[in-house]
């Protein structure tokens, strides 16, 4: 399985993004998905994360009513919707997908790995 994440780019403080995680390959095999990040100098951290069918969701408390994530499987496709970005948000999003289950926020846990897409905000 191949992850390709896009939509990164420069915004304003207050403004959105969306990004797209699309997969490619052995798709069947993906359960449950989701999005990590890494600021400059600091590790990798959980995001969110979203179930095979969508039903059930998880956020990290910073993102909570910021950021909703969604995916689409007749297209192999995860999203995270980003709104009123804040300065802190700026990192490297990552869009990651396991076959198994496990605690869906550790990254430990995730099968695969996109190559990541930069987000920048400006204050």
């Amino acid at each position: 399985v191949q992850l390709q994440a896009s939509g990164g780019g420069l915004v304003q403080a207050g403004g959105s993004l969306r990004l797209s995680c699309a997969a490619s390959g052995r798709t069947f095999s993906i359960g449950d998905m989701g999005w990590f990040r890494q600021a400059p100098g600091k590790e990798r951290e959980f995001v969110a994360a979203i179930s095979y069918g969508g039903g059930n969701t998880y956020y990290t408390d910073s993102v909570k009513g910021r950021f909703t994530i969604s995916r689409d499987n007749a297209k192999s496709t995860e999203y995270l919707q980003m709104n009123i970005l804040k300065a802190d948000d700026t990192a490297v999003y990552y869009c990651a997908a396991r076959r198994k289950a496990g605690s869906i926020r550790d990254d430990i846990g995730y099968d695969y790995w996109g190559q990541g897409t930069l987000v920048t905000v400006s204050s």
